[in-house]
């Protein structure tokens, strides 16, 4: 259930020279898509180009992508002003420092409290505008190195999907970005909108952020020998007391060899990804039913409450309860 809101969320994507498409496209699509989620106009997306408009003037700014086009931007970077969320897609020249301007309205952004955030190397121009000091932060593990040695004050996390630092959320390149633009889409408006979202797009629900950023091979079907089969499998027992050895069994291999091959198709072990699945079974029984806590816990297979919010507010930062009245005003 998607509260009516007074006026969309404003998403600004800062697209700068050497723009990598694909970094650009994943918050266009995203939160294009999230713009009417249940009947609800939940956002609005501009996409803007890395100069000051004259006043006055109408005219288009042409911005060079990475692979050898241009896209056409009809705003500057006067749109930052007034967005609610800010975000830099990954940009192919590193070796450029980001334009003053653009470090100047990031910063402007952030002190005013929007939320900012990075696709892939668009992390290098939330470290320059200095927003990444201090903070966790990832990008593409490729140019993760270059992005320590460079800003040693970042703390970079060359391994994961995407970190969520509160105001500052960056993600590692490409498919991540769509996984960090549907996790920001989740956090604003709940499990439900993102997975309405991610059917739209025909991806995955949801990816945790501490996954690992490289799988040995991409997720294969099950008359290929993955373990898709499986996943589903456990997805329709999520109350059972699942164990490595019975997902073992189902998929017809050692405990060892599935453990090895659900970490090459997914980047994770087997039972954080049910950790995972399980919590947000959980968001999505208490964003869309009225079902008491204590059952919310058995049907997600936490077996208690007590262990529903230990795992629950682990991963969300808030309590069942409390997770409960943000999305639907209750207080059971």
């Amino acid at each position: 259930m998607v509260a009516r809101l007074a006026r969309p969320h404003r998403v600004v994507v800062v697209a700068l020279e050497s723009v990598v498409p694909l970094d650009l496209s994943a918050p266009c699509q995203v939160f294009g898509y999230g713009g009417s989620v249940a009947d609800s106009r939940c956002y609005s997306v501009v996409v803007c180009g890395a100069v000051e408009r004259p006043r006055g003037r109408s005219r288009r700014l042409y911005v060079a992508t990475a692979n050898g086009f241009a896209i056409v931007v009809r705003r500057g970077l006067e749109a930052v002003r007034h967005a609610d969320t800010v975000v830099v897609p990954g940009i192919a020249n590193l070796d450029t420092p980001p334009p003053p301007a653009v470090c100047d309205a990031l910063r402007a952004a952030y002190a005013r409290g929007a939320r900012v955030a990075s696709i892939c190397t668009g992390a290098f121009v939330l470290a320059a505008a200095g927003l990444l000091d201090g903070r966790r932060a990832t990008t593409h593990w490729a140019d993760a190195q270059r992005l320590a040695k460079r800003y040693p004050r970042v703390r970079v996390m060359p391994d994961v999907l995407y970190v969520d630092d509160g105001q500052i959320l960056t993600s590692a390149g490409v498919a991540a970005g769509i996984d960090l633009c549907l996790h920001m889409v989740r956090r604003d408006f709940g499990a439900e909108a993102a997975n309405t979202v991610a059917r739209r797009l025909v991806v995955a629900p949801h990816r945790s952020g501490g996954q690992a950023q490289y799988a040995d091979r991409p997720v294969a079907s099950d008359s290929s020998g993955g373990l898709e089969h499986t996943r589903s499998w456990i997805l329709q027992r999520l109350a059972d007391p699942l164990t490595v050895n019975a997902m073992a069994a189902h998929a017809h291999v050692s405990r060892r060899s599935f453990a090895r091959h659900f970490a090459a198709e997914t980047g994770t072990s087997p039972l954080r990804w049910l950790l995972d699945q399980r919590v947000l079974y959980a968001r999505r029984l208490l964003e869309t039913t009225r079902v008491p806590i204590e059952r919310v816990a058995t049907r997600c297979g936490f077996g208690s409450s007590v262990t529903l919010r230990v795992h629950f507010r682990r991963a969300t930062g808030v309590s069942p309860t409390a997770y409960r009245r943000t999305f639907r005003g209750d207080e059971r």
